[in-house]
């Protein structure tokens, strides 16, 4: 049964139907993704299902008394003037309580006597937890000055508020529109453990595909107001999508040949027509409206000159710079070569635009130099976005860079021309620039990079506001662009595709090359932290074996009993798990997926914990 759905929803934006008579619904433990290129109304109808906008036509209905948090693309704040005052909200007891206890913590001087009564209530209320849950979120999302002012924070810094709040607050159904946008890629990993613990029913919007493949169970794509359901993962809709865009061709194709001659009867047919041709003239009809089929969509299309590249392309020598005495690069040397394509990885205020910015010489290094080949021509794809005044027409925007483009084939086309390719239509091109959507926008800022024709491409962020039909053409692109390749994103499928090295800057100022992609980077650390722990823990046992075998040296009756039920025990939990598995690959229904995941994931758990006491016991044996 569902908690949350519509009840035959339409709306309209600019006398434009975006969806009509759509139902959708989610059931408790839904883990569903909602894709669709740019301008379906994917936005729009979470904003419809979060209660945030009325449709046009139709409702929404609830179960009583469920609680939504929606995180928006640009968050709002409801003239909430701090942090603080945004974080902790009024009506929640809870929150009101723990608010009361960390301004008591931070204050110049601290009343004991309102500290112990503080400390008694909070356990009373049993809230210690929750407040350590909350600690833990706004440290994870970088959120630390809660006396600061909301309008003084960035773009990135609001999405990232609006999230820690969602995520304190523990709503029934989480609505996400873009969750990742501004995230690094270890608080990406860390939201995608946290929204898969418990039974969470999550509904998002994301062009992130190893989030969507980490996180959903279902996939719902939006195109042309229709609602196509795949359950499964991101992986298996892409499959069942291509099978199903197969077959509805075959149909299409065979609508047409029938309509030829169906056309060919109508045609012969006199004006006046009888009673027994109704029905025949009425299936033409429907005929010549299914043999249209879907729309065929049009795609950016990305085909640019590279310029000409010589030896020496860009020397970084003995590099270091500081901002308010910390380190954020020190003493980095590197040559590029031809053929480079480098990500660059780390947390948020890491050091990767202010690399950026140095190469690009924004920004002078305070040690080392920085040498750049006369033939060396930078693109710069900004994750600020498009500058422009509030005047400018879309055509301007390619105007002030040139009139006439080079194209890689050694064609020459027209600003307008290569609008057009960029699907800005003759119409739109004389719009304000104003007047595009967020993807729009970026859109026409790639543009504006590439029809410069570099052969140093510098992308910071590239996958924010652009649909993942737009993300797969830029990575078609850049597979085959022959220049130097530096990508900045959150996004790891993008780095994984389209990188062979990375850059990695650490809290310390250094700066690490690593051979192969995140992938690879990952699962190496993953090896290399386990193997620290297994030797760790080896440490321990051999510091307290000593003082264990002289108190005892062999095993009583109870615990020589226990340490031989403990392997029963193991092997029963291990077959468990391994039929539950093998069931999970069987079944369909996402319901009870979800509740045998969570079965073998506590299973997991306890076998965990008696394998490490039969270990512990069998020291004595």
């Amino acid at each position: 049964m569902s908690i949350l759905a519509t009840e035959q929803v339409s709306h309209s934006f600019h006398d434009k139907w975006l969806f009509s008579g759509l139902h959708f619904g989610l059931q408790k433990g839904d883990r569903v993704a909602l894709v669709g290129v740019n301008g379906t109304g994917k936005s729009t109808l979470l904003k419809i299902l979060a209660e945030q906008i009325l449709p046009t036509a139709g409702k929404v209905v609830k179960e009583r008394g469920l609680k939504i948090g929606f995180l928006s693309q640009e968050p709002t704040f409801k003239q909430m003037e701090t942090i603080n005052d945004f974080i902790y909200s009024a009506d929640n007891e809870q929150q009101q309580l723990i608010k009361s206890y960390e301004n008591l913590l931070n204050s110049d001087k601290i009343d004991q006597k309102l500290l112990a009564e503080l400390t008694d209530q909070l356990s009373a209320m049993e809230a210690w937890e929750y407040e350590h849950n909350i600690k833990s979120i706004l440290n994870r999302l970088q959120i630390s000055d809660f006396d600061q002012t909301i309008d003084s924070l960035s773009g990135g810094q609001k999405k990232r508020l609006s999230l820690a709040k969602l995520l304190i607050d523990e709503p029934d159904v989480y609505i996400l529109d873009e969750p990742t946008n501004h995230l690094d890629i270890e608080t990406i990993e860390w939201l995608e453990k946290l929204l898969t613990t418990g039974n969470k029913t999550v509904l998002l919007v994301t062009h992130d595909r190893y989030f969507l493949d980490n996180i959903c169970t279902e996939i719902r794509e939006l195109d042309s107001g229709n609602l196509h359901t795949y359950k499964g993962n991101y992986t298996y809709f892409l499959e069942k999508k291509a099978e199903r865009e197969a077959i509805d061709s075959v149909v299409v194709e065979k609508s047409r040949n029938l309509l030829k001659r169906e056309l060919e009867w109508m045609r012969r047919q006199p004006q006046a027509r009888g009673t027994k041709s109704k029905s025949r003239i009425e299936a033409f009809y429907d005929l010549e409206e299914k043999s249209k089929g879907a729309q065929k969509r049009d795609n950016v299309q990305l085909s640019v000159k590279v310029s000409r590249q010589g030896s020496k392309i860009l020397e970084l020598d003995g590099v270091s710079k500081s901002f308010s005495r910390k380190k954020i690069i020190d003493n980095f040397s590197y040559i590029f070569k031809k053929g480079d394509r480098i990500g660059l990885a780390g947390k948020n205020g890491s050091g990767k635009s202010t690399f950026l910015n140095l190469i690009t010489q924004n920004i002078f290094p305070d040690q080392g130099k920085i040498s750049i080949g006369e033939t060396t021509k930078f693109g710069y794809y900004k994750q600020e976005g498009l500058l422009f005044k509030d005047d400018d027409r879309v055509l301007d925007i390619v105007k002030n860079v040139a009139d006439y483009i080079e194209m890689a084939n050694g064609d020459i086309i027209t600003a307008s021309q290569l609008l057009t390719l960029f699907l800005f239509p003759p119409e739109k091109q004389y719009n304000l620039v104003s007047r595009l959507s967020g993807g729009e926008k970026k859109r026409l800022q790639l543009m504006r990079v590439l029809m410069a024709n570099p052969n140093f491409l510098i992308l910071d962020e590239p996958s924010n506001d652009l649909d993942i039909d737009t993300l797969n053409v830029l990575e078609e692109f850049l597979q085959n662009y022959t220049g130097i390749l530096i990508l900045v994103s959150h996004d790891r499928y993008l780095i994984d595709k389209l990188s062979d090295q990375l850059f990695i800057f650490e809290d310390t100022g250094n700066l690490k090359i690593y051979n192969g992609n995140y992938a690879d980077y990952k699962l190496e650390e993953e090896q290399t932290s386990r193997t620290e722990k297994e030797r760790e823990r080896s440490k321990q046992i051999e510091k307290s074996y000593p003082t264990v075998q002289t108190e005892k040296k062999k095993l009583s009756y109870k615990e020589q009993l226990e340490y031989e039920s403990l392997e029963n025990e193991i092997t029963e939990i291990e077959n468990t798990i391994i039929k539950k598995t093998e069931t999970l690959n069987i079944i369909s229904d996402h319901q009870e997926i979800t509740a045998i995941a969570l079965d073998i994931e506590k299973l997991q758990i306890k076998l965990d914990t008696k394998s490490e006491r039969w270990l512990e016991l069998s020291e004595f044996m």
